[in-house]
């Protein structure tokens, strides 16, 4: 693999053992997968959870932050991922102080690298989106997908440590989805049944996520005859994403690359896999339980975007959510300052609802938070949250925004 005179010098250490660490990394990483040499990345998005990371990777992240500061600190702007926990609400949902502790430190540890701590999976709808065809290292699988395919940068799904070694040397192996011949689409699927909520393009990336058999493979989708939104698109890419482990996908007519069929096929198109409304309702079957008992609703996998809290915030505006149901949603702190200046927090939680800040429910302990509040029956509009939580010891329920505020009002799931 092919290295720069500064990745050299950075190699043989003379710009401090963080980075020098970093670019050994990306060798070992550059020749798994064959790559020629790197490329030079705008900015990165870190994924380092404490229920990911556990006692030894915060103690590296210590470490790294130990160095002095010209060797230690960032080389392009990097961002984080929803944190662990919130500081200022874990008590209200019982989280466990051990795990809050090991939150604290890692924070710690991240402003020392020069890490921005924004704490959410939509720095896209938030911060700095990527532009077309820049080249970045984003760590949590819905950034990626969302980065990748709707505004057309390019990225891997990078594991922490890749990341964290991209941020300090400012470039990442250029192998995957940093090359033209990977975007070419794979596999077709036609939509007749056209989405209506949230919960509804989830499933729909769900079913395509449930078809991929490889990292590799480019789902292409063609049918969707109105314009999404970008919380539509963001709800189906992280669906996609979480079911099939796919870090791009086109929409044809809608998404950059994707004009046309032929922008994205070499040849005639592969044969069409039909996406109908009979499907779209065999995957919401799957996640229906036999009685209507709920303990939590959750708002979350992504966060929500401001107009999100806003639609939710009406929903509960002067109604009250049953005291034998919790109500949570997860926002990003920047989302959730503006949600305070507007009054939308006032009218989620004076329905009895709490509002997280930097958080995603699936990423701080959300089994050991269930077990602590007695929680397992989970209703959620999130398909990315289904899929996950079924592995934390809940009974998930996937339903429309709609209905699962009429559901944590009655006290039972309402359909």
């Amino acid at each position: 693999m092919k290295l720069s005179e500064i990745e050299q010098e950075m190699l043989a250490g003379k710009m401090g053992e963080p980075r020098r660490q970093a670019v050994e990394h990306q060798l070992r990483v550059g020749r798994f997968f064959d790559s020629e040499d790197t490329v030079e990345i705008g900015h990165v998005h870190i994924m380092a959870d404490t229920e990911a990371l556990g006692e030894a990777g915060v103690r590296f992240l210590e470490e790294m932050a130990a160095y002095p500061e010209a060797d230690r600190r960032v080389r392009v702007p990097t961002v984080t991922d929803p944190r662990g926990a919130d500081f200022k609400s874990y008590e209200r949902i019982r989280h466990d102080e051990r795990f809050v502790g090991l939150e604290r430190r890692a924070v710690e540890a991240f402003r020392l690298l020069d890490v921005m701590m924004t704490d959410t999976c939509i720095n896209y709808q938030v911060f700095m989106p990527p532009v077309f065809g820049e080249h970045v290292a984003f760590g949590d699988t819905g950034s990626s997908i969302y980065t990748n395919s709707v505004l057309g940068a390019r990225t891997n799904f990078e594991g922490g440590p890749s990341a964290l070694a991209a941020a300090l040397t400012g470039r990442t192996p250029r192998y995957g989805y940093h090359l033209d011949e990977r975007r070419r689409g794979t596999t077709l699927f036609h939509v007749s049944a056209q989405p209506e909520s949230y919960s509804d393009w989830g499933a729909l990336g769900g079913l395509v996520g449930r078809e991929m058999q490889s990292y590799w493979e480019v789902p292409v989708i063609d049918g969707i005859e109105l314009m999404p939104t970008s919380d539509e698109l963001k709800h189906f890419g992280a669906a996609l994403a979480s079911f099939g482990s796919t870090p791009l996908f086109h929409m044809v007519g809608i998404t950059p690359e994707a004009r046309t069929l032929s922008d994205v096929f070499d040849g005639s198109p592969p044969d069409a896999r039909l996406l109908d409304q009979a499907a779209v309702e065999g995957f919401y079957g799957t996640y229906l339980p036999n009685d209507d008992e709920l303990h939590v609703v959750v708002f979350a996998a992504p966060q929500l975007s401001l107009d999100e809290m806003r639609r939710l915030g009406h929903l509960l505006d002067g109604r009250r959510v049953s005291g034998k149901v919790a109500l949570i949603a997860c926002t990003a702190p920047a989302v959730k300052e503006s949600c305070d200046r507007m009054g939308i927090t006032a009218q989620i939680e004076h329905a009895g609802g709490i509002v997280l800040e930097g958080v995603c429910f699936y990423n701080m302990h959300a089994r050991e938070i269930g077990e602590a509040n007695g929680w397992r029956r989970l209703m959620s509009n999130s398909a990315k949250i289904v899929n996950i939580l079924g592995g934390y010891g809940y009974e998930p329920v996937l339903s429309s925004m709609e209905n699962c505020v009429a559901s944590a009002i009655a006290g039972r799931i309402v359909q």
